[in-house]
């Protein structure tokens, strides 16, 4: 039943393969709205790598796509389609152009939901302008996922058939991750995520999957857990802007480490946050930049020696002295389990995340 764009409903569909090289990888950067009031607690920014439409090969929508707002609910959806076992890059792309014919054969414009999740765990950008969308974090993409819902819903749809067997792992990991991204992004709590049944008679997204949304919400919420990253700027002089320094001398970067941040120190972040793909290059260092892989998990051992000095850095700044020499000894173990103590955290001598937000706050 072929029904305008604006109205209609997703169903459920076979869909053919084709072929695709690599893609770009864009994330949610650090501006200060990025981390939203969710039910009165803190929400952290939280990055996904999401492939354009352009990279993976989308053909243009046959009408301008408008944005529309407020976000109400996040829909999920299944395609319906075989549980493939080709999890690679290659096979994502091939499926989102794939579902995009598809979407133009019922006289549609482009494809009906904004997100598309493979198999094998790769996110693609679905219905143009989403991405260009998600930065203003209160509008999106007009789609065609859910007749009656459209205006207020946003859509992510999950590669496969999920009515007697559960997604994969590596989906259901970015299921996880995308839901707290859009969720993060537009500032709403997790309950708003519900199934395509919940608003039409369908089977979508499939007993199983429908089964484990209460679980979905649950770790979406713990997703955006806030961790309280501090933020470094242009014209800041601080031990954090010292680590920080080092930490992007460990990525490989000239910088020198004087914990000013000055101009050259600026072009550097920049040039970070550009190989990372994320959405804003702005020379600020915030939870998406901290959280992008500039901050590697440590323990007794490790060889980064510029990280490790970081941490030494920020322990000694944090009243647990010891020495900055690059080497993590038995006196930093003690000193990361002193201050992991202090901040009612596992003491296990283990710098992951948790620990960094903790010494970067």
């Amino acid at each position: 039943m072929n029904l305008p764009d604006r109205s209609m409903d997703v169903s459920r569909r076979a869909m053919l393969t084709g072929t695709l090289g690599a893609g770009a990888l864009l994330t949610l950067g650090d501006r200060p709205s990025a981390l939203g009031a969710v039910s009165g607690t803190g929400a952290r920014s939280v990055a996904v790598p999401i492939t354009s439409c352009a990279t993976w090969g989308a053909k243009p929508p046959t009408e301008p796509v408008r944005l529309t707002s407020p976000l109400q609910q996040l829909i999920v959806h299944h395609t319906a389609t075989p549980n493939s076992t080709d999890y690679s890059q290659k096979h994502a792309f091939a499926f989102a152009r794939s579902v995009q014919q598809s979407h133009f054969a019922r006289d549609w414009i482009d494809t009906g939901q904004h997100l598309t999740i493979s198999r094998g765990g790769h996110v693609l950008e679905g219905r143009h302008r989403t991405l260009e969308s998600l930065a203003t974090r209160t509008q999106f993409p007009l789609g065609a996922h859910c007749t009656d819902m459209n205006p207020v819903a946003f859509g992510i749809e999950n590669e496969g058939t999920y009515s007697e067997v559960l997604p994969p792992a590596a989906l259901w990991k970015r299921l996880v991750e995308t839901c707290a991204f859009v969720c993060s992004t537009y500032r709403v709590d997790p309950k708003i995520i519900v199934g395509h049944r919940d608003h039409q008679s369908t089977d979508c997204p499939g007993e199983q999957l429908y089964k484990k949304l209460p679980a979905l919400r649950s770790s979406v919420r713990t997703s955006m857990a806030a961790r309280p990253w501090g933020r470094v700027s242009p014209g800041d002089v601080s031990p954090n802007v010292r680590a920080a320094q080092l930490l992007l001398r460990q990525t490989g970067r000239s910088v020198p480490v004087d914990g000013g941040y000055d101009s050259a120190m600026t072009s550097v972040v920049k040039s970070y946050q550009g190989a990372k793909g994320m959405f804003f290059v702005d020379g600020i260092i915030g939870a998406g930049t901290w959280e992008s892989g500039l901050t590697p998990t440590l323990r007794t051992g490790s060889t980064a020696r510029d990280a490790v000095r970081a941490a030494q850095t920020m322990l000694t700044a944090r009243g647990h002295r010891t020495t900055i020499s690059g080497t993590f000894d038995d006196a930093t173990s003690r000193a990361v389990k002193a201050f992991q103590s202090s901040r009612s955290l596992t003491a296990d001598a283990v710098i992951g995340l948790d620990t960094w937000s903790r010494l970067l706050a």
